[in-house]
């Protein structure tokens, strides 16, 4: 990877593990789903008119239906379910489980589309789904807290929405692999956008959100999902699919980083430990990192 590659992954890292930070910000006064309704129909309006700029609208009537499809299960749902656990979970612990995504993915293609992992694979889905057990049963409280939700509420929202982006991947990889991955960016906010209207709409707060919200939705719409889409798939065309993916293991850390500078939350030694365990997973399940009898002979 060149510098200016890393450059990008390290700024794609910053950029994701700061939507964590904008959602626990906005979450509160705006909702959920308004919230999340709020960042993919900003997204839409930045990222249509660079894909028609770019010559690729026709390719949204041309595949509307995948997109639409990729655009609530890797969208309007994942997004509406993390804003919920933003009302009760911290911002590392929100990150660490969103590093879980490409396990679900892999478990997922070994189900669904019979892909069999190799045994080191298969080991890592095990240490990583280990670690995810370990970490939520430490965290799930089952009390609610001021916001009338609990703890095990806010997990089993970050596990469900990363088990979405996990199918989300898979379908588009069947459905929309001849799309162009900036048609798929545009398209699936824009479905978001439209599925997530009549409920934003429904469920908008009676107290009009304050300054601080609204700056918090919009720069979650436009630094974390426009622009940081537009990283991602110009890192994608540059280093390929599985080189862009380890920006999964640095975002954890500035969601930590984030969260320690701007609400001052702390990193508890269970928390560090959790993370490092599903990383590790993480890493061996998607090929990241071999063992050493893997390593091929010189």
């Amino acid at each position: 990877m060149s510098g200016r590659d890393v450059a990008d992954l390290v700024l794609l890292a910053a950029l994701w593990g700061a939507s964590f930070l904008f959602m626990r910000l906005g979450a509160a006064e705006f909702g959920p789903l308004p919230l999340a309704f709020v960042r993919v129909a900003g997204a839409s309006a930045l990222l249509l008119p660079l894909l028609w700029w770019r010559g690729q609208g026709g390719q949204l009537l041309r595949h509307w239906r995948p997109l639409a499809v990729v655009g609530v299960l890797n969208s309007a749902l994942p997004f509406s379910l993390f804003a919920l656990a933003a009302l009760v979970l911290g911002i590392g612990l929100m990150a660490i489980f969103n590093a879980t995504a490409p396990l679900w993915g892999a478990l997922i293609a070994w189900l669904w589309l019979a892909e069999r992992p190799s045994g080191t694979r298969a080991l890592g889905l095990a240490v990583g789904f280990a670690g995810v057990v370990a970490l939520s049963i430490g965290k799930a409280d089952l009390r609610p807290d001021a916001s009338g939700l609990s703890p095990a509420i806010g997990i089993a929202a970050c596990v469900t929405a990363t088990l979405l982006y996990g199918f989300a991947a898979n379908y588009a990889r069947r459905a929309a692999a001849a799309v162009p991955p900036l048609a798929v960016a545009t398209g699936s906010q824009t479905a978001a956008a439209l599925v997530l209207a009549p409920l934003a709409w429904w469920f908008w707060p009676a107290a009009a959100p304050g300054a601080r919200a609204w700056v918090a939705a919009l720069l979650l719409a436009v630094l974390c999902t426009a622009i940081a889409y537009i990283l991602y798939f110009r890192l994608i065309a540059r280093v390929g699919a599985a080189r862009a993916m380890s920006v999964t293991f640095l975002i954890p850390a500035f969601a930590a980083l984030w969260g320690y500078v701007f609400l001052r939350e702390v990193p508890t030694p269970a928390m560090v430990g959790g993370c490092a365990v599903i990383l590790l997973g993480t890493a061996l399940a998607t090929g990241v990192l071999r063992l050493p009898w893997q390593l091929p002979r010189p």
